[in-house]
């Protein structure tokens, strides 16, 4: 299982990217892509992931609850990370038919190059090219027909500081193969190279390097694979990418799994205090990102907590308990709703306790009972998230609901840790049973992704249980 990307070669590859910049429009212009499109659907849950079969074998572990409800009901990526030439063919067949037959997208992380990670914690990979070649030969066989995601060789394109200006070559030869194998063998596979991250490479240089490495014959590039960067970052960075490259065909896809509380300064190995991220999802808000996927399986070691890829209960738990909360899918009446493929937004089903909210206590009395705090905490062309913190002025409740109005065009699409209902541009928001208590003084806090047009203005007319709030 691969190590997160090494942010601390960021300083070093900062000064060759200022000397590539000049250059790079120049050598970028060229023809579009053989191969581009936008996806629609759901993400395939894989039954056989390492949280399900923790979860499976720990039933009774006070932190399977938490983690069940919080990793282990969203989809995530598998990754086909061993050296397995016999089987993997059978392997991936047996993944992709799970996915079809429950009409849903496989996400497959194919993690076998020679020499990946240039050695570091997910050492390993193909004894050599001929092999790997084999190898991607029968990974591709076993793809079928409809669509997949395919995210192809974390690291070998951002990390390539230990590769000769041969091994590069082939290394890149390589890389053009398995694109062009993979969508011979399925046209509805959609294929993306690695771009880093939004702290690692400048994006003049990693374009350069995506377009050696055949990125105009793939559907675009993936980003923060097995890192913490926002999602707002990784979309402005995976902008700049895609003007660099100098096409408008190519499309970005972006990690979320545990970018909920963003970065911890440089480190990329098991950091603490991270979260998960937003649910992932085709319905992203941003017509240059395809999804919002969770690539890197929350709670798998990069390769300090544990050896990488080993399931890490404590910091799955972590993990859960610090970051965004899928509850339910946000609805909005469809006068009002302009969000793309409003039906691919994860599943109420996910939601850990929706159906347990208790009813909203009696309205607290006063003039000065409640205020709001309102916060976009990261925003990109036509879309953003934000928080919305409540602390209660008034006398202590058992049950809240807060509700506000929007200013814009602004359309909810996903919520946590609050059940999210919009009307119009009214938006009623209700507690989720957990957080439903609240004490003098006492908070509670959800949060929303959302897609809006022209200005992204503050809500106003904030009330708690019917009393307004300042």
């Amino acid at each position: 299982m691969h190590s997160s990307p090494r942010t601390r070669l960021a300083a070093v590859l900062a000064a060759a990217t200022a000397a590539l910049a000049a250059t790079a429009v120049g050598l970028l212009a060229g023809g579009e892509p053989s191969y581009a499109g936008t996806l629609s659907g759901t993400f395939y849950k894989d039954p056989n992931s390492r949280v399900l079969q923790w979860l499976a074998a720990n039933p009774n572990d006070s932190r399977a609850a938490l983690i069940r409800d919080r990793i282990g009901a969203q989809p995530q990526g598998r990754w086909f990370a061993s050296w397995n030439p016999s089987t993997i063919q059978s392997e991936v067949s047996a993944y992709v038919s799970g996915a079809n037959a429950a009409n849903q997208i496989p996400l497959a992380i194919v993690y076998e190059i020679p020499n990946r990670d240039c050695g570091g914690a997910s050492a390993g990979g193909a004894p050599d090219f001929t092999q790997y070649r084999s190898w991607v030969d029968s990974f591709a066989r076993g793809l079928g027909t409809r669509t997949a995601v395919v995210l192809l060789e974390p690291d070998s394109i951002a990390l390539q500081s230990c590769l000769s200006s041969t091994e590069l070559a082939n290394r890149n030869s390589a890389l053009a193969y398995a694109i062009s194998t993979i969508k011979t063998n399925n046209p509805s596979a959609k294929v993306y190279l690695d771009a880093g991250h939004s702290a690692w490479n400048g994006a003049s240089d990693q374009a350069q390097r995506l377009v050696n490495a055949g990125v105009r014959s793939a559907d675009g590039f993936y980003s923060n694979v097995s890192n913490f960067r926002w999602t707002a970052d990784e979309i402005a960075y995976g902008k700049n990418v895609l003007n660099a490259i100098g096409s408008s065909n190519l499309h970005q896809v972006i990690d979320v799994s545990r970018n909920g509380k963003g970065p911890n300064g440089s480190e990329w190995c098991d950091p603490a205090g991270r979260g998960v991220g937003v649910p992932p999802t085709t319905n992203t808000g941003e017509a240059t990102v395809d999804a919002f996927v969770w690539a890197k399986p929350p709670g798998e070691a990069d390769g300090c907590a544990a050896a990488a890829g080993t399931f890490v209960p404590d910091q799955a738990y972590q993990l859960a308990l610090n970051g965004v909360v899928p509850t339910a899918t946000a609805t909005s009446s469809p006068t009002a709703s302009t969000s793309p493929s409003a039906s691919t937004s994860p599943s109420a089903s996910t939601s850990p306790s929706a159906s347990t909210s208790p009813s909203a206590s009696t309205s607290p009395t006063g003039t000065a009972s409640c205020s709001v705090a309102y916060r976009v905490d990261s925003q990109w062309t036509n879309g953003f998230t934000a928080t919305v913190t409540i602390t209660n002025r008034g006398p202590a409740i058992n049950g809240w609901t807060l509700t506000f109005s929007f200013t814009g065009s602004q359309i909810i699409t996903n919520a946590w840790n609050g059940g999210v209902t919009q009307s119009g541009v009214t938006v009623t928001a209700k507690d989720v049973g957990w957080n439903g208590s609240l004490a003098t003084g006492g908070t509670a806090s959800f949060g929303f992704q959302a897609t809006y047009s022209g200005t992204n203005g503050t809500p106003t007319g904030f009330k708690l249980n019917g009393v307004a709030c300042s």
